[in-house]
């Protein structure tokens, strides 16, 4: 089922119309001559012209409309989109971070790495220049926690598994050597990618992670390009979206954003 734009973006009709404050919700706000809103309870203001460009320019965020294309449409210099969708990304990313943090995944896990950016493919550890290391971990069902890592070996995947997930979890794996020790801190399944996605014996798989691959590659793609040093904030921006699929994403940004929104 598809959400309609009106369900969506109706959460911010009361801030667009000057009617609510955007920082504590409260409904005690003024409109001065000047074309400000402000509030009597926590006694800021803001342009309501400024604010309604801000909140479009969070609806193309929302929608991951590229930023010169937003500024194209909205018709305002790409370098104020840009500062508003670097500022929210910032923001997301020390949110996500918080909540990957708060609670460790359970259950049955899938973990895999990922080689993103470059000219060239290449394995693991190897002919892997100018690419950007992701190891992830999934929770069937549930949420996924990722991670820009230097390199692949036994003990930083252990280490950031130790710190994400609870012991006695379920984990499954592909046949890289580096998750040999995992059976010492849960059940261990792998499948040999060398010879099926899926085993026919045993069914494991990880079609989860690294379907998560995917959905990652296939939003940057619309980037055309991203640098190294900002690749861990849209990263994060993207687990951000898939932990919170099943809730207004345009209400979170706004919250994250702007510190409140209307429930």
């Amino acid at each position: 089922m598809v959400t309609r734009p009106h369900r969506v973006f109706g959460c911010a009709a009361n801030f667009l119309r000057g009617r609510k404050c955007v920082f504590c919700g409260s409904f005690r706000v003024n409109r001065t001559r000047r074309g400000y809103v402000k509030c009597r309870t926590c006694r800021r203001q803001k342009s309501l012209a400024k604010l309604r460009r801000e909140i479009a320019i969070l609806q193309g965020f929302y929608q991951q409309v590229p930023a010169y294309r937003l500024a194209h449409d909205l018709g305002v210099d790409p370098k104020v989109i840009s500062r508003v969708y670097q500022k929210l990304r910032a923001a997301v990313f020390h949110i996500a971070e918080l909540e990957g943090m708060a609670s460790k995944l359970s259950g049955e896990i899938e973990l895999d790495e990922a080689y993103f950016g470059g000219r060239r493919k290449g394995r693991r550890g190897r002919g892997a220049a100018g690419k950007s290391v992701v190891f992830g971990l999934l929770e069937r069902d549930g949420r996924v926690y990722t991670k820009v890592v230097e390199h692949v070996s036994a003990d930083t995947l252990m280490a950031h598994i130790q710190t994400t997930t609870r012991k006695g979890s379920v984990y499954y794996t592909d046949a890289f050597r580096g998750y040999q020790s995992l059976r010492r801190y849960g059940k261990h399944h792998t499948v040999n990618h060398s010879k099926s996605l899926v085993d026919r014996r045993t069914k494991n798989h990880i079609n989860g992670i690294e379907g998560f691959w995917s959905f990652a590659k296939h939003i940057l793609y619309n980037y055309r390009g991203v640098s190294k040093y900002h690749f861990p904030m849209y990263l994060k921006e993207i687990e951000y979206r898939f932990n919170h699929r099943r809730e207004n994403l345009f209400k979170l940004f706004l919250r994250c954003f702007f510190g409140y929104v209307s429930p």
